[in-house]
């Protein structure tokens, strides 16, 4: 049985549970508990909080974790990273009120900045020379430069709609931050051939994402054009139609593309385009 510590609230935490969902890994909901089981799978889910994680697993009281790497970073931990996720993004920055001048980080010299990651801030104030002072605090660090705490903060930015409901303005991206999966560095062979089945589920749910499945009918003679335009994870799939001049054409394509793709495809004489939305993709 594998142990998976995951936040137990959250954005974090609704995209890791929609991502085991999706990988096939239900889990026994009901009244919330600390452990919950999977069905049909040798996982179990510790839910703890964010910045328990990364020490939970280094010492091995789970066995891997899903955490912010803001987390993974600032604890330092010597679990091991098995695997940047791609969600859950994020960004560590300094901000100071809007109407300060701001011409560079020597603004922040002989301040005093609040922050919940007292460990990151330090080092990067070490590496560009600056001194300022580290009030640490937990919870609405936003609200420091308004209450007269701190003279400028360093925290999490999403969307950054709370510094702008706070007066304040991003001046500094420190740290750029998403979900990592990380493990114990002692996993016996058997939890590490379970992980392993893990990350399978979880890069096939991942590679369909973003991706759509096309088929279509094509003049024969147009077909070598169509596959520059169709180049599929290795090559398209042609196959022949009953008109003998015809054939069908099935490929993926990116999602981002698939305006320009199908403009293409449908000037070079493509018709009966089908798309479809893919679930997974295992290569």
């Amino acid at each position: 049985m594998l142990r998976i510590a995951i936040q137990s609230k959250g954005r974090l935490y609704d995209e890791t549970m929609m991502l085991l969902e999706e990988a096939g890994i239900k889990l026994n909901k009901g009244k919330r508990v600390l452990l919950l089981p999977a069905k049909d799978f040798p996982v179990e889910v510790l839910f703890l909080r964010d910045d328990d994680i990364p020490q939970s697993v280094a010492d091995g009281v789970a066995d891997v974790g899903i955490v912010g790497e803001n987390e993974y970073v600032e604890k330092g931990s010597v679990a091991r990273l098995v695997k940047r996720l791609g969600f859950s993004k994020c960004r560590l920055s300094l901000a100071i009120p809007k109407d300060e001048p701001y011409a560079g980080v020597e603004w922040f010299e002989g301040k005093t900045i609040a922050t919940s990651y007292p460990a990151i801030l330090n080092q990067y104030l070490k590496e560009k020379g600056v001194r300022a002072k580290t009030h640490v605090i937990t919870g609405s660090v936003e609200i420091a430069p308004g209450i007269g705490l701190a003279d400028a903060i360093f925290d999490i930015v999403s969307s950054g709609s709370t510094l702008v409901s706070n007066q304040l303005k991003e001046v500094e991206v420190v740290l750029a931050s998403e979900a990592l999966l990380i493990a114990n560095r002692s996993l016996d062979a058997e939890k590490l051939a379970v992980l392993d089945e893990l990350l399978f589920r979880v890069e096939a749910v991942q590679m369909a994402e973003g991706k759509k499945y096309v088929l279509l009918n094509a003049p024969k003679e147009k077909l070598d054009a169509i596959i520059e335009v169709l180049p599929g994870m290795k090559s398209p799939t042609v196959t022949p139609l009953a008109d003998g001049e015809w054939v069908s054409v099935q490929s993926v394509i990116a999602e981002k593309h698939f305006w320009e793709i199908i403009g293409k495809l449908k000037a070079l004489g493509a018709e009966g385009i089908l798309v479809l939305p893919i679930e997974k993709m295992i290569l």
